[in-house]
């Protein structure tokens, strides 16, 4: 090799090794893998000069290993992308999280994001009624669960196990038509809770149950798969998870934290979130396969704060009321 070649290689290897070297930015999420590497790989793509480190598991679990690791000392994400907004509610009043006013935000609904911009959201899971596609009524209505023709034919999840159930009731606590009463009516006319949507969807597509209070792409991916089950969208309204970002207080990177909160509130990180079959949070994008036109779905007000606030109150309400469950 002769020596200019020789210098060329070394000069190529430096220049990899330092100009060209890469930042580093750890995800935590509560994303389906699938779905986190396709957003993963998405921001690496848009943005060459990060490569994301992350970490998948449920929202509670993450929360639990991430505050472990801040009372050891030890290093925390620097930006994390979890169910809800309950759960970034309690990390901002812990003051776990650091404010960001992304220039995305004046795209969407005041409803989606905290308004000091310590968490915003990315989508929209909604949950409705699913019924078997044989059931004798088709509901419109929550309160077409309480008609006495459908006794003991009703299942719902446990806001004891599972966050979206706890959203919805905090939701329906909050509407003068519904509220708690709803609930000890469901009671009343039989209905019985499973530990989480996992359990509604099959009690309704084995058919053991005929009515379900459910998350919506649950519901309409699996009748896409051919399974006997429908879904509507209420005419009261429907409550909502919105799988916020943020970026945590004392980041290492984060710059990078501001760069991945953009791009999964960008055109292009919102259309990601259409391609994985949900809906969007940029209410100017059309809806997932499956899904009515997006203006016949209503979302009902909620106020995270509020629901952080009355989680314990309302969980023993339940469990007083159904058991734990």
């Amino acid at each position: 090799m002769s020596k200019k070649i020789a210098l060329a290689a070394a000069l190529l290897a430096f220049m990899s090794g330092t100009a060209f070297a890469k930042s580093t930015l750890t995800l935590y999420t509560s994303q389906p893998t699938e779905d986190a590497q396709m957003t993963v790989s998405a921001f690496e793509q848009a943005h060459p000069d990060v490569e994301v480190k992350w970490i998948r598991d449920g929202t509670a679990k993450l929360i639990a290993r991430m505050q472990a690791e801040i009372s050891a000392g030890g290093t925390s994400p620097d930006v994390l992308l979890i169910a809800d907004s309950v759960s970034m509610e309690s990390l901002k009043q812990q003051n776990l999280l650091a404010a960001y006013k992304s220039p995305q935000a004046s795209r969407y609904d005041a409803q989606l994001y905290d308004k000091d911009g310590y968490y915003y959201g990315t989508k929209l899971i909604t949950t409705g009624i699913a019924y078997h596609s044989k059931a004798p009524v088709k509901p419109e209505s929550w309160q077409d669960l309480l008609k006495p023709e459908l006794k003991n034919m009703t299942t719902l999840p446990s806001p004891l196990y599972s966050g979206a159930a706890q959203i919805h009731m905090a939701t329906l606590m909050n509407d003068p038509q519904l509220g708690w009463q709803y609930y000890e009516k469901l009671k009343e006319n039989g209905a019985m809770p499973q530990s989480g949507n996992g359990g509604v969807m099959s009690a309704i597509t084995s058919g053991s149950k005929a009515y379900g209070v459910l998350v919506d792409y649950m519901a309409i991916r699996e009748k896409a798969k051919g399974a006997p089950i429908e879904f509507v969208f209420p005419k009261e309204g429907v409550s909502i998870v919105t799988e916020p970002v943020a970026m945590m207080k004392g980041a290492k990177n984060p710059e990078g934290a501001k760069a991945f909160i953009d791009f999964v509130l960008s055109a292009d990180g919102q259309k990601l979130v259409l391609k994985q079959g949900y809906l969007t949070a940029d209410a100017s994008l059309p809806v997932p396969q499956g899904f009515p036109a997006r203006d016949t779905i209503k979302l009902m007000p909620y106020d995270p704060a509020k629901a952080l606030a009355d989680t314990e109150a309302n969980k023993k309400r339940f469990a007083d009321l159904f058991g734990n469950r």
